[in-house]
């Protein structure tokens, strides 16, 4: 009895040390995923953020050639219909009698004037769906761009930029993206905002390139600035968000007037690709 009694404590004890060693081993490797799920759920989050950057290059690149396509189209039919119809109009004032009442100059007139003034907005139209000239860099092109801008709108504008090389550095598409998100801020300041000026920054910092839009108009309802399908804004969050940037879209503290628009890139996504060779680009002209 007592040697039976012994054995079976003994298999007792073994049980216990199996169990209690199997215990330390789940407990050690669910410390062990606990550790690692840090690991993990960063390495998602920056896959899904690459992913997030491949899918706006890939917008910002559609939109590029949609630009192209329409301007090309603009340059062949429009222009040519324009051009006929310039012609069509000199015509009639070749073969109207010289005893045509006034009132017939007066609508050819009237005709030439509205035809010119077709023409200027299809040359204007061209020239904002196609891509800049970016051979003397951003700073240069955004500021042929609004000095035309404020002459064509006749508001008053001012373009203020950070001195900073980077800015010398650019790539041709991250200086294109910082271009367009600019120029569609300024085209929504004429376009909605019922202004009479507007201000444009150049902002850097050690991380990021800023462009900064402000206007005093009649400002932005408020959680517009949320809304993709307004004022060109999914436009322009894609092409922030394909140089790990951000897009806000606010009225200024405190003021009843105005829009603010921030646009954020990150520096070492503009300038990642900076060594890829600049291509050249050509205007179409009416």
């Amino acid at each position: 009895m007592h040697a039976h009694g012994a054995a079976a404590l003994a298999g007792d004890a073994k049980r216990a040390s199996a169990a209690s060693a199997s215990r330390r081993r789940s407990g050690k490797a669910v410390i062990a995923a606990d550790r690692n799920a840090p690991a993990t759920s960063a390495d998602e989050l920056a896959r899904l953020q690459a992913r997030v950057r491949e899918l706006s290059a890939e917008l910002m690149q559609t939109q590029e050639a949609t630009r192209r396509h329409v301007a090309q189209e603009l340059h062949d039919s429009l222009g040519a219909e324009l051009t006929a119809a310039r012609f069509a109009l000199a015509n009639v004032e070749t073969w109207l009698p010289a005893d045509a009442p006034p009132q017939c100059t007066t609508a050819l007139e009237t005709a030439q004037r509205s035809l010119n003034a077709v023409t200027e907005a299809a040359q204007q139209a061209v020239g904002d769906l196609h891509a800049p000239t970016l051979d003397k860099g951003i700073v240069s092109a955004l500021s042929h761009w609004t000095n035309s801008f404020a002459a064509r709108t006749g508001l008053r504008m001012s373009f203020v930029c950070a001195a900073d090389a980077r800015l010398t550095r650019l790539p041709d598409d991250a200086s294109l993206a910082v271009f367009r998100v600019a120029q569609e801020a300024l085209n929504n300041v004429a376009k909605h905002a019922r202004a009479s000026g507007a201000d444009m920054r150049i902002e850097a910092t050690a991380q990021h390139l800023s462009i900064v839009v402000s206007d005093d108009g009649v400002g932005i309802p408020p959680h517009a600035g949320d809304d993709e399908r307004k004022f060109g804004l999914a436009g322009m969050r894609a092409r922030c968000n394909a140089f790990d940037g951000e897009l806000r879209v606010a009225a200024p503290a405190g003021e009843t007037r105005g829009t603010t628009v921030h646009a954020r890139f990150a520096w070492k996504a503009l300038l990642g690709n900076a060594s890829r060779p600049r291509a050249r680009r050509t205007a179409i002209r009416l």
